[in-house]
């Protein structure tokens, strides 16, 4: 593996518009966006398919997370083709598989087992075309419109999720879970067409490196595996890694309490809903604020407040207040999110040339992981300490985890990387340049 040689742009300060005027990154966007509203439909309609079926809760909980785990393992496994395949067809063949599952499971009446292998299975791929979608971003955006590209996928991403999950609701209540399970899969389709028909038809090694270098002839997993090694064995990577990681894991395990501390609360019907919502819309306004308002550096001098304001909130939980003061709290505890701007392109310099595809696809499955197992944790400790003692357990773990990040993160831009890999763990290791992070 290669580091990459794409400096740094100093203190620039993108805007959103010039993000927008990239054509790629455009299309990705848009797409992305649609994908994510067909994901939140898929996830709940499925949920709610499982559950008519058997009224199982657990069996429920289970339809609704089983595509977040196996993602980790289709990055370790497979994520050297996103590094190792044409773009266009990787991305076109990543949303049609999707979209076929959906229609699969909206048409054919299978066992419940079965649905959950099936949707378990398909998410194996995931990791490997959002990674490539990952890199051919990175590849059209450069310095702080790079960093801005992130901010606009983020705040899209939410919104996306948010109308998914209302269109969820209210697709079931006229149509049944197995309609609207194809409406999904319409939308996932429309999104394989889009790429097939607008993104150029792409190398693998066309801005990315040497095609197959991530691993030289060897089969796909043998090479997923080692280019997951080179990526986790370099400090600066699995440090940017974690700080990404945990922060979000310990404010998702947070959020998968809200419904049980609304009851525990006694507070009125349909309020967790309104709590649920708190958290998005401050990592919405937090977002935007940070991305268009700051520099580079002063988003990457920021990244150590922001976690920590993302966690603070939380431990006033143990006082349990009630619904007014908890809003606040969430809301706030949302603004923090946006501390993952800072990071975003020091941690793009880290990576190596040839390895950014399934460098991207292991940041996002990791993030998906231990969102997934970060409310099973919380709920074990909720079980123990009672749900206001559990979520303010989460932030006080954030906030240490602010800690541990300030013991490394330099507050200032730091000097250049040469363009050869530097450090002795591996050859992989550079340090992080100038800028502000997912």
């Amino acid at each position: 593996m290669t580091p990459t040689a794409e400096p740094a742009q100093g203190n620039h300060r993108a805007t959103y518009r010039e993000v927008l005027a990239e054509p790629r990154f455009r299309l990705l966007f848009s797409t992305r966006a649609v994908s994510i509203t067909a994901d939140a439909l898929r996830i709940t309609t499925f949920s709610v398919l499982v559950f008519a079926a058997t009224g199982s809760a657990l069996l429920s909980a289970v339809a609704f997370g089983i595509g977040f785990i196996p993602q980790l393992f289709g990055s370790l496994l497979l994520g050297s083709l996103a590094d190792r395949l044409p773009p266009r067809a990787l991305i076109t063949g990543g949303y049609a598989l999707t979209g076929a599952t959906a229609l699969l499971l909206a048409l054919v009446r299978m066992p419940v087992a079965a649905s959950l292998g099936v949707v378990a299975l398909v998410s194996l791929a995931t990791p490997v075309f959002h990674g490539v979608s990952s890199r051919l971003v990175a590849q059209s955006l450069k310095g702080d419109a790079y960093v801005l590209g992130r901010s606009l996928n983020n705040i899209a991403g939410a919104g996306a999720q948010l109308f998914g999950l209302a269109l969820g609701g209210a697709a079931v209540a006229a149509v049944g879970p197995r309609r609207a399970l194809a409406v999904s899969a319409v939308l996932y389709l429309g999104c394989a067409l889009a790429i097939r028909i607008r993104l150029p038809r792409l190398q693998p090694g066309e801005s990315a490196g040497t095609p197959g270098s991530a691993g030289g002839g060897s089969g796909a997993v043998r090479a997923s595996l080692h280019g997951a090694g080179l990526l986790l064995r370099g400090r600066t990577v699995r440090r940017l890694m974690l700080a990404q990681w945990l922060p979000l894991a310990f404010v998702a395990g947070a959020e998968g309490l809200i419904v049980a501390y609304a009851g525990e609360r006694h507070f009125a019907p349909g309020w967790y809903a309104v709590l649920m919502g708190c958290l998005p819309v401050g990592m919405l306004v937090g977002d935007l604020l940070v991305g268009r308002l700051l520099r580079p550096r002063a988003r990457e001098r920021l990244v150590v407040p922001l976690v920590a304001l993302a966690g603070l909130p939380l431990i006033g939980f143990a006082a349990e207040p009630g619904v007014g003061v908890s809003s606040c709290l969430l809301l706030v505890s949302g603004l923090g999110y946006a501390y993952g701007l800072g990071l975003q392109r020091p941690f793009l310099d880290a990576l190596p040339q040839d390895g950014q595809g399934q460098a991207f696809g292991l940041l996002g499955s990791g993030s998906m992981t231990l969102q997934g197992v970060g409310p099973v944790c919380l709920g074990l400790v909720a079980a123990g300490m009672g749900t206001g003692g559990a979520i303010a357990a989460a932030g006080s773990a954030a906030v240490l985890t602010a800690g541990w990040i300030l013991t490394w993160h330099p507050s200032t831009s730091p000097a250049p990387v040469p363009n050869h890999p530097t450090g002795s763990e591996n050859g992989t290791e550079q340090h992080a340049r100038s800028s502000p992070a997912q």
